[in-house]
């Protein structure tokens, strides 16, 4: 029989999943803010939040397809 495969997935991995997705959304917000074609500071809260939401988003799939790489990378050496 197969041996069984050992699960990615852990509180502490999804702990600096999201830490480092949160950081990247406030970085994304940070920059995003400045762009938004609006003097109205609502606005400008609410387009700068749901495009830096978006591009946190997209942070968090390549942040996942590269940690799948390097395991799968790490595994096939061995």
């Amino acid at each position: 029989m197969a041996s069984p495969e050992k699960k990615p997935l852990s509180a502490v991995t999804l702990v600096i999943d999201l830490a480092l997705t949160a950081g990247a959304f406030a970085i994304f917000y940070w920059l995003v803010n400045s762009h938004v074609p609006s003097r109205d500071p609502a606005m400008i809260k609410l387009w700068g939040g749901l495009a830096a939401g978006c591009m946190a988003g997209v942070f968090w799939l390549a942040w996942q397809m590269l940690k799948v790489v390097f395991i799968f990378q790490r595994d096939s050496r061995k």
